[in-house]
């Protein structure tokens, strides 16, 4: 058995692991990089195994860096069946045409102000190419065994993270496989807890938070002193916000405090058509969250939400006060930067991030204080304040990726650390080899190993 490490290796986006058999061939997620530029590139290249050969792909879950390149990966000529959850199929088709979206609003956009080096600039793909995509998707409940063939099988488990993110056991040559995918936190404010492997030959596991400990603040105490020091100072507090759970815990925070009367009765505004939608999606699929539909419905009214560009032309230029949620939450691109665009300058304006901001992307930039960031080719100057509140993060940091080791029945041969950064991979290597005597490896992006 081979196995292939196209992306999320040595980096927390483009994740893409190929299993390889003389029977069977077997992708695991299908991300977009994202960041730095020289990974960002990868996207536009071909896969180095003829995509025709993958028979399946099995989808952890919906965002970006893990089902975003789905479109180049069936225009490439694969031809079979992805696996997922129902939640996670409709929010990687909520995903992928937003993302296709952005991407030939961007070309246009450069092509017409001539920022862009290429000639003309080209989406990665088009709204039209995502519709491809949608015929493969095969919903599969969590914990259903699916036989893929005789001797191979997979199920999901619940991963927490976002709606519909789940692990994978997969069963094949005799051997038990576990990948991760993103594992959430245990005390998620909408999410159940993560369930834990119990039987694992080789594990891969995310180390985005491999080095770092979630710091044991209050991130409801945290925004409440945000916001009120914002609204004091008569700024705007803008919230860069992944469409995907971020925007909803977010919502149920401000909402908490504003029920309880902590916060001004000023503007919140929650501007992201995606994030909108997937509001929907929270009330049609109860079994995966905490919140009841009542929950749902009166956390929305606490908000304004936008839908329409025009109506997020004329938030950015109401002089009221406000508090804004809108995507990316690393910046990449989104509504966000149109806010960015007008405040990002302003002494009285604060940004505060809320999720992991990966290596080269304006998010990172903006947390390691960088004075100036580029937005739509040009430059502007950073006099906002920018906080971070890492315990709203999506993530299992350091003691919860341990801790979710703790109830295997057996020492599996190896894990193989995935979906982080070399700091962080390499910390938690030294963690679980030193506490739990289990053998690691930190696989490269191109690596293929033989197991």
């Amino acid at each position: 058995m081979k196995i292939h490490f196209f992306g999320g290796a040595g980096t927390v986006t483009g994740s893409k692991t190929l299993i390889e058999t003389a029977s069977i061939s077997i992708l695991v997620d299908c991300g977009l990089f994202q960041g730095l530029k020289e990974l960002r590139e990868l996207n536009r290249m071909p896969l180095s195994y003829d995509p025709k050969k993958i028979d399946y792909v099995l989808l952890t879950h919906g965002h970006l860096d893990h089902c975003g390149w789905l479109p180049k990966l069936v225009k490439d000529g694969f031809n079979g069946k992805i696996f997922c959850t129902s939640p996670t199929k409709e929010i990687t088709k909520l995903i992928l045409l937003d993302s296709a979206k952005i991407q030939e609003e961007e070309a246009e956009k450069a092509n017409k102000e001539q920022y862009s080096k290429h000639n003309p600039a080209l989406p990665l793909y088009t709204v039209d190419e995502v519709q491809h995509v949608f015929p493969a998707f095969k919903v599969v409940e969590k914990e259903e065994v699916v036989f893929l063939s005789e001797s191979v099988s997979f199920s999901f488990f619940y991963a927490s993270h976002i709606l519909g993110a789940c692990s994978i056991t997969l069963e094949i040559e005799g051997k038990t496989l576990v990948f991760s995918g993103d594992i959430g936190q245990d005390d998620d404010v909408l999410l159940y807890p993560v369930q834990k492997p119990h039987k694992a030959d080789y594990i891969f596991l995310e180390s985005t938070y491999g080095n770092r400990v979630h710091p044991n603040t209050n991130p409801l105490f945290d925004l409440e002193i945000i916001i009120n020091n914002t609204y004091n100072r008569g700024g705007n507090l803008i919230i860069p916000s992944f469409a995907v759970e971020r925007v909803q815990v977010i919502m149920y925070l401000i909402w908490q405090l504003k029920k309880a009367n902590k916060i001004p009765n000023m503007h919140y505004v929650i501007d992201t058509p995606m994030g909108i939608d997937v509001l929907e999606l929270f009330l049609n699929n109860r079994k995966w969250h905490k919140l009841n539909d009542e929950e749902c419905i009166a956390m929305c009214k606490a908000f304004t939400l936008i839908s329409e560009y025009k109506d997020t032309i004329e938030t950015i230029y109401d002089s009221r006060p406000k508090v804004v949620i809108a995507a990316s939450g690393m910046i990449t691109g989104g509504r966000v930067l149109s806010y960015l665009e007008r405040y990002i300058d302003k002494p009285e304006t604060t940004v505060v991030l809320v999720g992991y901001q990966a290596e080269g992307t304006r998010g990172r930039k903006l947390l390691e204080g960088e004075p100036i960031i580029k937005m739509y080719g040009k430059l502007y100057p950073v006099k906002a304040t920018v906080l971070s509140i890492e315990g709203l993060s999506a993530h299992a940091d350091q003691n919860d990726l341990i801790h979710w080791l703790s109830e295997l029945n057996d020492r599996p041969k190896t894990i193989f650390l995935v979906h982080g950064e070399a700091a962080g991979a390499e910390e938690l290597k030294n963690k679980i080899e030193e506490r739990l005597q289990i053998s690691c490896a930190i696989p490269k992006r191109g690596e293929v190993l033989e197991i």
